[in-house]
């Protein structure tokens, strides 16, 4: 009887990496913007470094390094796009940590980026986390136009 208030797989994704979180619909890439790839938002980025948003396993991480999916326990699966077109450089600017198949724990660092070579490249470092099977998951609240620390604030609740 005492359980029954109790919220049941009430789940959270935390920060990727520091910054400032915004809507989804205002980034400069309308498959991100028009969420074709899903529900999300995006972080500004001030630091260099890219972690995991929770516990689970690396699905994707392609040779660019620009991206990276995951997919959780209670079947979330998430997509991290960091930057717009920066599957172009290649790889050029990043250095990955993990690789396709590694389990991973919430905060764990996946990547880092050399933000100035980037940049300096005019290549927009807005990072997306999308979560893609969001049909399959109740979005209770999303974290947007904040200031976010990595692995220590919340992005988006689930129920």
């Amino acid at each position: 009887m005492f359980g029954l208030f109790k919220k049941k797989n009430s789940f959270q994704l935390m920060a990727i990496a520091d910054g400032t979180t915004k809507d989804i619909t205002l980034v400069n890439d309308p498959i991100f913007a028009q969420k074709m790839m899903g529900e999300g938002l995006a972080i500004e980025l001030s630091g260099n470094e890219i972690y995991a948003p929770c516990d689970g396993e690396i699905t994707v991480l392609p040779d660019s390094k620009h991206a990276f999916g995951m997919k959780c326990a209670n079947g979330l699966e998430i997509l991290v796009h960091v930057g717009i077109d920066t599957v172009n450089l290649q790889g050029e600017g990043f250095t990955a940590y993990k690789k396709q198949g590694d389990h991973v724990q919430c905060h764990e660092k996946i990547l880092s980026i050399d933000k100035e070579l980037i940049a300096g490249k005019g290549i927009d470092l807005t990072t997306m986390v999308i979560i893609l099977n969001h049909a399959e998951h109740k979005i209770t609240k999303m974290n947007i136009d904040a200031p976010v620390k990595a692995g220590i604030d919340p992005l988006i609740d689930i129920a």
